[in-house]
């Protein structure tokens, strides 16, 4: 009997997976989900920018040059989240249900929290649809306040959690 995976290990770590993208001879393929079940599927993602606090009173207030810069950053992760497959070549392309982009500012840190939540009902998993909305509603706001604030940094980038399919459910630790 084999040990059970353990769902936080990365692979070639003990109770990690293999990678699925490359064949046995190595070669990069995209996955066959052809054999698995439908079943809903989320996963939530969250990333950050921090700037100048002078930056992010301009979000804040609404000053921007270019306009509402969350709202603009909201559209553009939504938009993205629908597109991933059209950007990351092994991606299955999905028929996403729900993208759901929030925006929390953190004054204290000086930064903007960006976290997406992607649902589907397919045959495979939402994460990577989840992580392109938060990159590029962050990549969006750096655009849209580069002109008062060129030493934005984004990070912090992760999955969160997700539902649903074989592997069951995940959720990072703190």
């Amino acid at each position: 009997m084999t040990a059970p995976k353990d769902r936080n290990a990365l692979p070639g770590e003990p109770g990690g997976s293999a990678l699925t993208h490359f064949d046995g001879a190595g070669q990069a393929h995209m996955v066959d989900v052809s054999a698995k079940a439908e079943t809903h599927r989320t996963a939530r993602a969250s990333g950050e920018i921090r700037m100048l606090s002078a930056t992010l009173a301009l979000i804040e207030a609404g000053h921007a040059a270019k306009g509402d810069v969350l709202g603009v950053a909201r559209i553009a992760a939504i938009q993205a989240a629908k597109r991933t497959a059209e950007l990351i070549p092994l991606c299955h392309p999905l028929p996403i249900t729900r993208v759901a982009v929030d925006f929390a500012i953190d004054r204290e840190a000086s930064r903007v929290i960006c976290t997406a939540q992607v649902e589907t009902h397919g045959r495979t998993g939402v994460e990577m649809e989840a992580l392109t909305a938060v990159q590029i509603g962050l990549l969006t706001i750096y655009d849209m306040c580069k002109a008062a604030d060129r030493g934005m940094v984004m990070g912090n980038v992760r999955v969160l959690e997700k539902h649903g399919g074989k592997s069951g459910d995940w959720v990072a630790r703190e």
